[in-house]
């Protein structure tokens, strides 16, 4: 992809995004990760939690959430510059993890708020959530989970462009994500690149094809005895992400509960 001159795209910024990410609690003791020292000097970047619908999530048939928390960070001199514009960063996080939890695993705004002072452009950051009753929407556009393809591409950012006081054009919007949001960001970007126009893709998830493997009638038996959101609640990690993704990319509305 082709980066100019007015591509919001700083790699400092993303990479100081990148500080502290884990696809999950089950990686942490493999992943040892370094806390970026404070920047001396940094202004404070302006944090708000706010909720954002998304059109595309209503009906969903799993009773996902459509009213949508987010981060959002706005740089120091937001407030002050009533007639400045920003490019936005949109993103997202890995399976198993919300937004909250994310934005402590990489450590905003602190590493935000040092990237600014060493001279990264002035943007604004937002964290949407998409955990789901199985733990994660894999940013696909299903009928059980719910569209969170077209969430991410058109509700959050239209609301973002509605509500800041945002570029809005995709030149000036960047799309980047880990893990499972690494390939949230790898499958929107390609399929909305008219929306965004820089991706940053970190240890992507779900992108290699692989066969079948043998069956384990343990786990076919924990899986078939879930009926409610408390019986997803009670498996191992490997197992919910099983539901989550069949969900996502194997629905089948006619075939209640799930």
């Amino acid at each position: 992809m082709r980066i100019d001159s007015k591509s919001i795209t700083n790699m400092s910024t993303l990479r100081a995004l990148a500080f502290g990410a884990v696809l999950a609690p089950l990686l942490s003791a493999q992943v040892q990760t370094e806390v970026p020292a404070v920047v001396p000097g940094a202004k404070p970047a302006v944090v708000e939690r706010i909720k954002i619908h998304g059109a595309a999530l209503e009906g969903n048939l799993e009773g996902n959430a459509v009213d949508r928390d987010a981060i959002v960070f706005l740089p120091p001199d937001y407030a002050t510059q009533k007639n400045k514009r920003y490019p936005v960063v949109y993103a997202l996080h890995g399976y198993s993890i919300g937004a909250e939890q994310w934005s402590k695993e990489i450590h905003v705004p602190q590493t935000i708020e040092g990237a600014f002072a060493q001279g990264a452009q002035d943007m604004i950051v937002v964290l949407p959530d998409s955990k789901t009753v199985h733990n994660g929407s894999m940013y696909s556009s299903s009928i059980t989970t719910g569209d969170f393809e077209q969430y991410v591409a058109h509700d959050v950012v239209a609301y973002m462009d509605a509500h800041y006081r945002t570029i809005p054009r995709r030149t000036s919007r960047g799309l980047v994500g880990h893990s499972m949001g690494g390939y949230g960001a790898s499958r929107i970007g390609m399929k909305h690149s008219d929306v965004f126009g820089s991706l940053y893709i970190m240890s992507p998830c779900c992108m290699t094809a692989r066969g079948a493997g043998p069956s384990n009638p343990e786990n076919e038996k924990a899986l078939e005895a879930v009926k409610t959101p408390a019986d997803s609640a009670k498996l191992s990690f490997g197992l919910r992400a099983q539901l989550a993704s069949a969900a996502a990319w194997s629905p089948d509305p006619k075939n209640p509960p799930l």
